[in-house]
């Protein structure tokens, strides 16, 4: 099935379609790691973006629950060069297309992607529209106009925890992952701080607990009294999607803590 990605600028790129069907429009950005591509998926800091991977050829190795940043894909669409058709690895469980498809997620492959991030890296990120059901593409830029895109969008409020929680209590979920029959032993904990959520992946939660902290993460509009109360060693801010200047109640917590 044909794919158009079409970008608010009038560039139009042709592809085939894989996933799931339909349109979907949002930011368009561009990721240039080699693996990895389920823990962009799944990383929150991706909400409401359609993501262009520059690597040649992805879902070689599959997917599964085991390497997911959050409990669910944040992205809006992604955008290869090369699907791979037959998950070549041990740890698999579902091909990119399907997981793709089950999640209702729109891919597009066969997308000159050396010549969609160099326009890019020209032009800044935009808005775009992935689509497998618009067949003109002066309609599918007009999508693209017309789109929300991020600025001035809290889609922290989407992705945050809604609860307080201490990360690993029982040491478990951040140990280092190891072919050999014992596991490495993490470092007692030397700190405790607290981890605001504003869409945070686990591995950040994972890497703090393996230099030694205790980590107790809180929703993105906990206030600085609450966090005080804590009384905790250290303050983490994480990283996280949409539009900065969006965040008001981000700001306060911050300026309070200082």
């Amino acid at each position: 099935m044909r794919a158009l990605l079409a970008l608010e600028d009038g560039r139009v790129f042709e592809g085939e379609s894989f996933g799931a069907a339909g349109t979907r429009v949002g930011e368009l950005c561009f990721n240039t790691s080699m693996t990895g591509y389920q823990e962009v998926l799944t990383d929150p800091s991706y909400r409401g973006q359609i993501v262009a991977m520059t690597y040649l050829l992805i879902g070689n190795y599959g997917t599964n629950a085991t390497d997911q940043e959050s409990t669910e894909p944040h992205v809006r669409g992604f955008v290869i060069e090369e699907l791979s058709q037959i998950p070549s690895n041990w740890r698999a469980e579902e091909s990119l297309h399907d997981y793709l498809r089950r999640w209702e997620i729109p891919g597009a492959q066969g997308i000159d992607t050396r010549a969609l991030t160099r326009h890019l890296r020209t032009r800044g990120a935009m808005k775009a529209c992935l689509t497998s059901e618009i067949a003109a593409p002066e309609e599918a830029v007009q999508r693209a106009v017309a789109a929300e895109g991020v600025v001035g969008i809290d889609y922290v409020r989407e992705v945050t925890t809604p609860n307080v929680f201490k990360w690993d209590p029982d040491d478990q979920l951040s140990r280092k992952w190891s072919l050999q029959s014992e596991e490495p032993a993490l470092p007692p904990i030397r700190h405790s701080i607290v981890a605001f959520d504003y869409g945070m992946k686990r591995n950040i939660l994972r890497s703090l607990r393996q230099r030694g902290f205790g980590v107790t993460v809180v929703p993105a509009t906990t206030t600085a009294e609450q966090v005080l109360k804590l009384n905790p060693d250290g303050i983490f801010l994480s990283n996280g999607p949409g539009d900065p200047e969006a965040l008001p109640y981000a700001h306060d917590a911050v300026r309070g803590l200082m």
